[in-house]
């Protein structure tokens, strides 16, 4: 890294712990594609790597307050989206041994009509949070996530810049984070992934 990107850092770290979103934007523009190549090596899977790595920064955004005690940024950061990772893709191997688990033992009695439910519950309760987004935001997570768009393909048919998708969908994964949580009590990388990965 060069002198100017390291005092650029040192910039957006401090606009990051007062609060300022710039700073926060900064730095994810800043870190989010090597995070994402680093996640990607993990679990080998584009779409996932890139909820994780949204989900690593918003921790990021959650703890600012701690950083101005972090000696090394870039440290932290690459520590965080590799503790996250792991217990991400612990609790889905969990839930994939768990549903392999009730398949095998009650496969005479699957109900697929009730799996049927199960899944429009998830959906409905997506639809219900995506329509408190506003209109653009609601649109480039469908685009992205329901038409797995990258986010260039995003940017090129509403013409909009690349930087704008991604701030787009960051702010989507907060409120869809919180939310999650809040209902299901799981991540929110595990929530998509029953929705869009299960189903596929």
């Amino acid at each position: 890294m060069s002198t100017s990107a390291v005092h650029n850092e040192k910039d957006l770290l401090q606009q990051l712990i007062a609060g300022d979103e710039r700073g926060f934007a900064g730095l994810y523009d800043l870190y989010s594609p090597s995070i994402q190549k680093f996640i990607l090596r993990y679990v080998n899977s584009s779409p996932l790597s890139e909820d994780l790595t949204q989900e690593v920064f918003i921790k990021i955004w959650e703890n600012r307050a701690i950083l101005a005690d972090v000696k090394s940024f870039k440290a932290y950061l690459f520590v965080t989206a590799r503790n996250h990772t792991l217990n991400s893709m612990k609790v889905i191997f969990r839930s994939e041994i768990a549903i392999g688990e009730v398949v095998d033992s009650f496969v005479h009695l699957r109900n697929e009509t009730e799996e049927q439910l199960m899944h429009k519950e998830y959906l409905v309760f997506l639809r219900k949070i995506l329509d408190s987004l506003p209109e653009r935001t609601r649109e480039i997570f469908r685009l992205c996530r329901d038409q797995e768009k990258s986010y260039d393909e995003v940017a090129k048919s509403l013409n909009i810049s690349r930087n704008a998708v991604k701030n787009h969908m960051v702010q989507s994964m907060k409120v869809l984070r919180s939310a999650v949580k809040s209902e299901y009590g799981i991540s929110l990388s595990l929530f998509l992934y029953f929705i869009f990965g299960l189903h596929r």
